[in-house]
């Protein structure tokens, strides 16, 4: 299937690892031009030279989603070395684990601007030109949490909570214009950040990490946790010509692990 992205400009967010490396590589394989941003420009490196030797295009760039004083200047080298961005994927890091009592106001209020209001204010930069040329995808990767919530991740479950409220509302004041906007949720998908927190849980429970591994997957309809890779097709799809009638969504990739509807 084409999707219909060859010549679109992305920008991808988190790019240098994980969830956002396979979705700047997956991106860029259907010959979309990608610009690859995230904190460490040596992790954006490996992701650009991957998609270099798979023939694709893209651009790196530091970028501190904590840093909200940067994102005009940001935004304008990103359109300097690949043009106006068509679809963004909103992908940012995760909060410390913690309850959800007696936490600082300080932390709440680090993490706010750099999960969500980061994320709104890189969305306003670049919606303008989506909505003129009426065409547009704006994706957000959030978690399991903001369904079911997940224990000792309280601001993770909070926060990006916050941005499906966002991204729906946005949904319905953006589509007559060809721009639509969803959220992806990924379950346990095999990333250095899942194997992070099997690792705090092991530490709490005082037991090995593999036996929590396990524990994990068999909760799993699937049985296993996925893959960067499977993620990433499911992004890519979303943010392609062939789902212009979907926005105000929010779609899972969790193997069938979430037990609600």
């Amino acid at each position: 299937m084409d999707l219909g992205l060859r010549g679109r400009k992305a920008l991808v967010f988190g790019a240098g690892s994980g969830l956002g490396a396979a979705i700047a590589k997956e991106l860029a394989a259907e010959g979309a031009h990608v610009a690859l941003a995230g904190r460490r420009l040596d992790a954006l490196h490996s992701t650009a030279d991957a998609i270099s030797k798979s023939g694709g295009t893209s651009f790196a760039i530091a970028w501190d989603l904590a840093d909200l004083a940067v994102i005009d200047e940001r935004a304008a080298a990103v359109e300097a070395a690949l043009g106006k961005i068509d679809v963004l994927v909103n992908n940012t890091g995760g909060p410390p684990p913690t309850p959800a009592a007696a936490q600082p106001a300080d932390l709440w209020k680090a993490q706010f601007e750099a999960m969500v209001l980061s994320v709104i204010k890189i969305t306003d930069r670049f919606l303008p030109h989506m909505r003129e040329q009426r065409w547009g995808r704006i994706l957000t990767s959030t978690s399991s949490g903001i369904t079911v919530p997940i224990p000792a991740l309280a601001i993770s479950n909070t926060l990006r909570a916050s941005l499906v409220n966002w991204s729906k509302t946005l949904s319905a004041e953006i589509a007559r214009d060809g721009v639509t906007s969803n959220i992806i949720v990924p379950g346990k998908i095999a990333t250095a950040r899942l194997r992070f927190l099997d690792e705090f849980t092991a530490g709490k429970k005082s037991e090995p990490v593999d036996e929590v591994t396990a524990r994990n997957e068999a909760a799993i309809p699937m049985k296993r946790y996925g893959t960067p890779e499977e993620y990433a097709a499911a992004a890519a799809f979303l943010v392609s010509e062939r789902a212009s009638y979907i926005t105000g969504s929010v779609v899972r990739v969790d193997g069938g692990a979430i037990p609600s509807i």
